[in-house]
């Protein structure tokens, strides 16, 4: 029957990447995931509180599509962490009503926020 408390909310989130090694080494320095490999064109992500993957692909489109938000209690050493681990700072940290965020590309080009209410 499956657990209905998690019925019609989000799952997974899966990225197409070029080269599965970099997201893993990006996404594991910026913001300690962790990684399970299931051969070589397919990673599973833990971020501690979501799973998600890494599937291989030629074609990797990082336009369009939902934009990812992730949760930091410090935003400037995440912003740092990003930067450090290689990815583009699209948008510096700005305040918004509730807190402040920025917004990332990683290394295949997906945009991505952080954000906190600090």
């Amino acid at each position: 029957m499956g657990d209905k408390s998690a019925d019609r909310k989000i799952d997974y989130i899966e990225f197409n990447v070029a080269d599965i090694g970099a997201s893993k080494a990006f996404y594991g320095e910026a913001f300690g995931w962790t990684f399970t490999d299931y051969g070589p064109d397919y990673c599973e992500f833990q971020d501690g509180r979501l799973t998600g993957g890494f599937a291989k692909s030629d074609t990797v489109s990082a336009k369009g599509g939902p934009l990812v938000i992730l949760f930091a209690t410090d935003i400037e050493d995440a912003e740092r962490r990003v930067k450090d681990a290689g990815g583009a700072i699209v948008a510096p940290v700005f305040s918004f009503p509730g807190g402040r965020r920025f917004h990332f590309a990683d290394p295949d080009g997906y945009e991505l926020a952080v954000w906190s209410d600090k």
